[in-house]
């Protein structure tokens, strides 16, 4: 039987027990079961479920179709908060309205760039003193491991602007998103979505011994993820299997929905969660939730844990996920697919095979991580300890290195013996620290293969730098199986092969060690304290409002299946740049096309020389008869309804990070626009808006146009204004004008302003 099932048509779930499929029987079965006549239609069921109880508490709109959300608290990291006060502050920030935690996980390290690393903390601690946040200095926790500890509350909604925030194991609604939807909480707006729907993920039995929550999220991945069964929804996970397992077991699968392209995710909860709670000297943030006796779900994911088998992600995403007994036993088969998903990643310039990673039959890999807000739990580094208790990863090209998530973590994994035993067979340990996970830490060695308990596995994500000749890769796997594996010296292993128990230890959780170290203002903002700006902190540029008419060039056409964020501007070393908005635009699109800055740039400089009063073909004179071309059928076209700017097409771009400069790279380099056959995430699509950057939808199919091509879109600003469905832009080629159709899509009345105004900040401060 397979693992994970999916169930496509609505269900009823009657006293949290029983499903009642929505067909033609569905009324009688519904009235057999009890189940009054007020509750027997699906509108009035989807009020039974969790997420309903916890988005109707937080919405300030007058109905739940169009929700209009306030969060209870906010979390951010040292490579977005940065920029989200800043935007605030050009907005009018006074103080923070709500509990706001900055920590610093992503840039902890301050290995490149001399002082900028630490320049952004000390204008975190002098931000948070002076605007009424708190501040958890580096090396403390990584961000969703404070927050969980800290932070998580049932029933609560917590916003975060990195895409892993995801707290729904603790009853904790929580939604990763860039940082514009961050100020907009900072400044008293909010979250604007359509009402989103919600799948059961509903669990029965229990893990086989060996099988880690990894495995469990890798499964659920591989089934739902490349049909978009749960894009943008909430997944709700319900069901006997919940209580079979930890409340950290919990956390490792419920991290790791972010994948799986879904909005949210919420569970029921228990006394497991009770005590986790009490564990952390926070009772009074319990509460029970569960379905109400009747409640109705969209679509349901059937998970059997007993069914579950150690999993593997191969590269280049944690959705290629194969059970390891299958591709020990398909090596050759697997590697092959590997390489050939290599291909459309970096093309044929980089050299890259695993062919020799296969020694005797079995898969020989040099590096092995356990890290971070998915590997680096308590329960995860105990049963490594455990597994490698009395042997050794041996001395030659293989390594093994795992993070702590916290402090406290770290703390008692030293009283109870679990850092010896990993120290002592080879191991290293380090810092509370995120770098595995994005590429600043543990870069491997070219060519070589890292298996890793940590969130992703796209392409150059730990660190290589294709465009140097350097590529490495990574697989997702179990902290359980990654001892295995290290215990058997590199060769591909799963936990499940071992033939003895796994202990469990006791948790006891040290708050002093925060209480020692964590600057809490308790919401008490102090004006007296200056923000503390070091050289590389930039303000944002001057934006322009969207105007009538727009002439954009195409400065990168990008046809992979799916376009990381990380492949949009990359992740790793970059990160020390994120608070100088120049600069880190030099490195957009590096990975993919180390052209489209100098094409951007180059019609950037039509609408420099606009703003500045001169003429735009003399900037570029490229435009002469692009302009003489539009001229002749819009002759009410000028210089004072004019803009000039880039675009990118890319088939499916934003999937992976929630990092806004994805987008404002873009913008800062003048650009105007995406077209997308879709958008992977609606974070990524989010921030194109917040950054006053139209979201275009085209059919797929053959394109209107090519790279470098111009493109004219009369109208545009009549046609955002006016919420045209479908906008016709013009490929202005060889003296013609070649008509083509793109749509926006659903925007609400403040992502229109937001988009006419040129920029969230823009939109602000015209409020203001």
């Amino acid at each position: 039987m397979a693992a994970v099932t999916l169930k496509e048509n609505g269900y009823y779930l009657i006293g949290g027990k029983t499903w009642i499929p929505d067909d033609e029987e569905t009324p009688a079965a519904l009235a057999a079961a009890g189940v009054p006549a007020g509750l027997a239609c699906p509108e009035e069921a989807r009020k039974g479920t969790i997420a309903y109880g916890i988005l109707s508490g937080h919405n300030r709109a007058e109905d739940m179709e169009a929700l209009r959300i306030r969060f209870d608290k906010l979390t951010s990291h040292d490579i977005t908060y940065v920029g989200i006060i800043q935007t605030a502050r050009a907005s009018g920030l006074e103080r923070f309205p709500l509990p706001y935690v900055l920590t610093n996980c992503h840039n902890s390290l301050c290995a490149v760039g001399g002082t900028i690393n630490e320049d952004d903390h000390m204008f975190g601690l002098t931000a948070a003193k002076r605007y009424g946040g708190a501040y958890v200095p580096p090396h403390q926790a990584v961000i969703h491991q404070y927050a969980r500890e800290m932070l998580a509350e049932c029933g609560a909604m917590i916003l975060g602007s990195d895409s892993h925030t995801r707290y729904g194991a603790l009853g904790t609604m929580a939604m990763g998103e860039g940082g514009p939807e961050l100020v907009k909480q900072l400044l008293g707006q909010t979250y604007d979505i359509r009402r989103p729907q919600v799948v059961a993920v509903h669990l029965t039995g229990e893990p086989a011994r060996g099988v880690g929550p990894q495995d469990v999220a890798l499964a659920i991945i591989g089934a739902v993820f490349k049909n978009g069964f749960v894009k943008n929804k909430v997944m709700e996970f319900v069901g006997d299997g919940v209580t079979a397992l930890s409340t950290d077991f919990r956390i490792g699968i419920d991290v790791m929905t972010t994948e799986t392209t879904c909005l949210s995710s919420i569970w029921q909860t228990d006394e497991r969660t009770k005590d986790w709670y009490a564990l952390h000297g926070r009772s009074e943030c319990y509460r029970e939730l569960r379905p109400g006796d009747a409640a109705y779900y969209d679509s349901v994911v059937e998970v059997d844990l007993a069914a579950v088998r150690p999993m593997i992600a191969m590269p280049f995403h944690p959705s290629m996920a194969y059970p390891i007994e299958e591709v020990n036993a398909n090596l050759t088969d697997i590697l092959h697919e590997t390489e050939q998903r290599a291909r459309v990643a970096f093309g044929d310039e980089v050299s890259y095979s695993l062919q020799d990673k296969a020694v005797n039959g079995k898969l020989l890999v040099e590096q092995g991580i356990i890290a971070g807000c998915a590997g680096g739990g308590f329960e995860n580094l105990c049963a490594a300890a455990e597994i490698l208790s009395g042997g050794n990863i041996g001395n030659g090209a293989f390594t093994l290195s795992f993070y702590p998530a916290s402090m406290p973590i770290y703390m008692e994994l030293l009283k109870n013996g679990c850092a010896a035993k990993l120290i002592e067979a080879g191991a290293v340990m380090k810092t509370c620290f995120c770098g595995p996970c994005f590429g600043a830490g543990d870069t491997p060695a070219n060519n070589a293969f890292s298996i890793r308990h940590s969130t992703r596995n796209f392409p150059n994500r730990e660190g290589s730098k294709p465009q140097n000749g350097q590529v490495s890769s990574v697989a997702l796997m179990d902290a359980r199986s990654i001892a295995a594996t290290a215990a058997n010296q590199g060769f591909l292993t799963p936990a499940t092969e071992l033939d003895r128990d796994i202990p469990t230890y006791a948790y006891r959780f040290d708050r002093t060690i925060y209480a020692n170290r964590v600057f809490d203002s308790h919401g008490v903002p102090d004006l007296s304290v200056e923000v503390q700006l070091g050289p590389n902190i930039k303000d944002w540029p001057e934006m322009q409002p969207l105007p009538e008419n727009l002439v954009l060039q195409v400065a990168a056409e990008i046809h992979d299946p799916v376009t990381t964020t990380d492949e949009l501007i990359p992740s790793g070393e970059t990160s020390s740049y994120r608070s100088n908005p120049l600069g880190l635009a030099e490195f957009t699109l590096s990975r993919k096309d180390p052209e489209y800055v100098g094409r951007a740039k180059m019609i950037r400089a039509a609408q420099d020389a606009l703003v500045s009063g001169s003429c735009a073909a003399d900037a570029v004179p490229a435009l002469r008869p692009v302009i003489r071309t539009v001229k002749a059928a819009f002759p009410e076209v000028g210089h004072e309804n004019i803009g000039f700017g880039s675009v990118i097409f890319a088939v499916k771009p934003g999937d992976g990070s929630a990092r806004e400069q994805a987008a404002s790279c873009q913008k800062v380099l003048g650009g105007w626009a995406n077209i997308a056959n879709e958008y992977a995430t609606k974070r990524y699509r989010s921030n194109l808006i917040n950054w006053g950057m139209l979201p275009f939808v085209i059919p797929a199919g053959a394109l209107p146009f090519a790279n470098q091509d111009f493109l004219f879109f009369p109208g545009i600003r009549t046609a955002v204004e006016s919420r045209a469905a479908e906008i016709t832009g013009y490929a202005v080629k060889d003296g013609e004008l070649r008509p083509f159709t793109v749509m926006l899509g659903e925007l609400t009345d403040e992502e229109r302003g937001i988009i006419l105004s040129g920029c969230l900040i823009n939109y602000n401060r015209r409020k203001a």
